[in-house]
């Protein structure tokens, strides 16, 4: 049986397209990704729910993927410290094939079933980490090894896969199942499959981030000033949740260096 992500696109000859016709026709599907992301907030919720209780517990989270499931864990890991403000190894990706794989395709790494424990190992993983399996297929042989050993070491673990029913979903105690459907170019995963992953992971990980603390009222007041225009950004923040004058508020985040620190120190002066 051909899983939902291999079956054949749902349009002919798409050589023969205009480029307009082309653009509105991945329009097209690609509206349906959010209604599939909806679909599946009650499985996201358990899986937050539980990372969550371990991270409180100095728990950390993994992803792990292959190709383009790779590259966006790694993408979603390594904005969450310039963020949130996080230590660089509260959430970590890793891609089969190692840090060349971000770049380059690595032949066959994604078949070796044993790596993916073997990169965890790196990080002395232990039964409070959160482990999440990233596969559009639902059956990477990298990911399904990793998720295993996972299972059999005591840590808690969930996927983002786009089939249902698929041995990494049914390995997993977490599985969100993201079925998008056909893609526009058969079998290219990078589209919706890959547009559906990263929503999960963008709600995922600003989610856990909210619920540890990270954020206050809709604001990154852990973010890392690392350009003038962050920079600007907290000077905004502090004005609004405090009413200082402009220079005021530059005057408290050059001196404490973190905009929840200034907002602290205000609001302590104050009182």
């Amino acid at each position: 049986m051909i899983t939902t992500t291999e079956q054949e696109s749902n349009y002919k000859h798409l050589e023969q397209m205009s480029v307009l016709e082309t653009l509105q026709n991945i329009n097209k599907e690609d509206q349906q990704v959010a209604l599939s992301v909806q679909q599946a907030i009650p499985q996201i919720e358990q899986l937050i729910r539980a990372t969550v209780v371990n991270m409180q517990q100095g728990g950390r989270l993994f992803y792990i993927g292959a190709g383009t499931s790779g590259r966006l864990g790694i993408l979603d890991a390594s904005e969450c410290p310039p963020t949130f403000g996080i230590p660089t190894d509260w959430v970590v990706g890793l891609i089969a094939g190692g840090d060349h794989a971000i770049q380059h395709a690595v032949e066959f790494a994604e078949d070796d079933e044993t790596q993916a424990w073997k990169d965890l190992g790196h990080y002395h993983v232990h039964e409070k980490d959160t482990l999440i399996g990233i596969a559009a297929s639902g059956k990477t042989p990298y990911v399904l090894g990793g998720i295993n050993a996972a299972n059999e070491a005591g840590l808690t673990t969930g996927c983002i896969v786009c089939n249902a029913q698929s041995p990494i979903a049914a390995a997993v105690q977490f599985p969100v199942e993201l079925i998008v459907g056909p893609e526009f170019v058969t079998g290219s995963t990078r589209m919706k499959a890959g547009t559906a992953q990263k929503l999960a992971l963008n709600m995922i990980s600003t989610t856990i981030m909210i619920q540890l603390g990270r954020v206050k009222g809709n604001k990154m007041v852990d973010m890392q000033l690392s350009n003038r225009k962050l920079f600007d950004r907290g000077i905004r923040i502090i004005q609004q949740e405090t009413q200082a004058d402009i220079q005021t508020a530059t005057a408290l985040l050059e001196k404490y260096g973190s905009v929840r620190e200034a907002l602290e120190h205000f609001h302590a002066d104050k009182h």
